[in-house]
């Protein structure tokens, strides 16, 4: 099995490798094997940091992903899997219909073309919202 030393795989999985030690103390990921007093993961690790990242961008806290992550693959770790992303989609929905929505006043804006953002009445609606 190929191994990949902590610069590597921080590269390859595109974070800075205080993360990936930062996710090692907190059990995130396997301990790393030591080759010639540096750190070494087996190639694999790309993809479990690949979940990492994925889990923490949709919303999921690191103990939220360390449960997750416990290898635990009983019928109630993979319930509580199911109640912890089905809990997520919802959350997941506004913030889809918020970028939308910012995405649309972007490109009405764009439409309008008057640039005056002290007069312009596309941005009346949006000045009392916070």
């Amino acid at each position: 099995m190929r191994y990949l030393p902590i610069g590597e795989l921080a590269d390859k999985a595109r974070v800075r490798a205080s993360a990936l030690r930062y996710w090692e103390e907190r059990g995130l990921l396997p301990g790393a094997r030591r080759e010639g007093g540096r750190r070494v993961w087996p190639a694999p690790t790309v993809r479990r940091v690949a979940l990492i990242k994925m889990a923490q961008r949709a919303g999921f806290t690191l103990a939220d992903i360390t449960q997750l992550l416990a290898g635990d693959t009983t019928p109630s770790a993979t319930r509580q899997w199911r109640e912890m992303a089905t809990r997520k989609l919802p959350e997941l929905d506004r913030h889809i219909a918020q970028a939308q929505a910012l995405r649309q006043a972007v490109a009405n804006c764009l439409e309008c073309g008057c640039m005056n953002f002290d007069q312009c009445v596309l941005l009346e609606t949006t000045k009392a919202s916070p």
